[in-house]
């Protein structure tokens, strides 16, 4: 028995078959910042941190002269989600159903998916994570009602990775909100999205943990999701009428080379 406690959970082989993939199909569909980031893991629940390959000064040991300096890390952050099934439900499974009702684990799975975006792309101070759409000293590029405008915003946006000498392929992550003005509009008869598409040679993403687009290279080793337990489904406890569970990872992000990402802030909300 491990950590999860699984085996204590009134639940079936087959019941468990259906409870995690629906959670996969809901985790793949959600997750963006791993599309787009380097993927380092899964390295085990017992990993703690990862190193930064930076030291600071430290004072020496007590009655001692010699140099010392401690060695800086990243902690993991453990994220969970608890949700109940009921025990109705996961009995139809044995008896062949093919709709149980599972959609608290759909529902869990979208929250803990998008808390792992919102730490990759706007930071988790706590867990001592900085966001790829952290704030920057240089103008601020924002989307605006216009959504034709949105590949001119792009295009600037790939000149600044240029002229910091970022290379691609380049991608671009959009919000739920700007995805779909996105293949929504058209200019001129013709789909705005088709305009976005021939700007980059990498993925065009939907991101809901994401506010307000993203542009960034897709070259590798510029920014690294370090996981140590994936998404995993633990018990919890259960009575006569509901089984509680959770889903839980723990993870790490390192912008490496922040310059890398160029953030194009979300439209204000109306008043």
């Amino acid at each position: 028995m491990d950590h999860l406690f699984r085996e204590l959970a009134p639940i079936s082989t087959a019941a468990w078959a259906v409870i995690e993939e629906e959670a996969r199909r809901t985790l793949k569909t959600t997750l963006a910042g791993r599309k787009l980031v380097d993927f380092r893991g899964p390295l085990g629940w017992d990993t703690s941190c990862v190193g930064t390959g930076r030291s600071e000064t430290a004072a020496p040991p007590p009655g001692s002269d010699a140099d010392a300096r401690l060695r800086k890390v990243l902690p993991l952050v453990e994220l969970r989600v608890p949700f109940a099934l009921r025990r109705s439900e996961i009995d139809v499974v044995d008896r062949g159903a093919e709709d149980p009702d599972f959609e608290p684990v759909v529902t869990a799975a979208r929250k803990i998916a998008i808390a792992e975006d919102r730490a990759i792309f706007h930071g988790h101070p706590d867990a001592g994570i900085r966001g790829l759409c952290q704030p920057r000293a240089e103008v601020a590029l924002r989307l605006g009602d216009d959504v034709a405008g949105y590949p001119t915003l792009i295009a600037t946006a790939l000149n600044r990775l240029r002229d910091r000498g970022v290379d691609g392929p380049y991608a671009v992550a959009l919000s739920e909100r700007a995805y779909t003005d996105l293949i929504e509009a058209t200019q001129n008869g013709y789909p705005v999205l088709e305009h976005v598409r021939r700007l980059v040679s990498g993925p065009l993403i939907w991101a809901p943990g994401l506010d307000g687009a993203l542009v960034l290279s897709q070259r590798g080793g510029d920014f690294a999701l370090t996981v140590g337990q994936d998404f995993s489904i633990g018990y919890l406890a259960h009575d006569a009428e509901q089984v509680r569970l959770y889903i839980e990872e723990s993870f790490t992000f390192l912008a490496i080379s922040p310059d890398a990402a160029m953030p194009i802030a979300p439209k204000p909300s109306p008043a």
